[in-house]
């Protein structure tokens, strides 16, 4: 399980450290990939077959189901990792993403995500308030 919220520092080459915790997971490969809320995913190889399955199994004739392959997979690339557990992020993808010096890595559960710090607080300010958290999550059956 990925958990947890990390700040790395984003080196001159592109290269940032992915957390300790998450090394190990990430040892079988890794597949780095645009995602869902304006930031970078960092999926476990098997983690990433099963979304590739899942995705196989949307009907052709679904917009949506196109749209999100081509999101998601147009921009995904094999990440390995270096001997001091660094990734190399493309330019393309930290320009796309505002990913410039530092990076936020965050667990999500089954996969990691990478926010630029700017992002991610205007992200977390949107859910500071506890009613609209509980508004927004509602029909979770949490």
């Amino acid at each position: 399980m990925f958990t947890g919220e990390y700040r790395h520092t984003v080196d001159d080459k592109g290269r940032l450290a992915i957390p300790a915790r998450f090394r190990a997971q990430l040892e079988g490969g890794a597949v780095l990939s645009r995602w869902i809320d304006g930031c970078l995913a960092i999926h476990t190889r098997a983690g990433w077959s099963a979304l590739e399955a899942k995705v196989a199994s949307v009907a052709l004739t679904d917009p949506a189901g196109r749209l999100f392959e081509r999101a998601i997979f147009a921009g995904a690339l094999e990440a390995e990792m270096d001997r001091q557990g660094r990734v190399l992020v493309p330019a393309y993808l930290r320009t796309e993403m505002g990913i410039e010096t530092e990076a936020l890595v965050i667990g999500v559960r089954d996969h990691g995500e990478i926010w630029a710090p700017d992002r991610w607080a205007a992200y977390r300010r949107e859910m500071d308030d506890p009613a609209r958290f509980a508004d927004a999550i509602r029909g979770l059956g949490i």
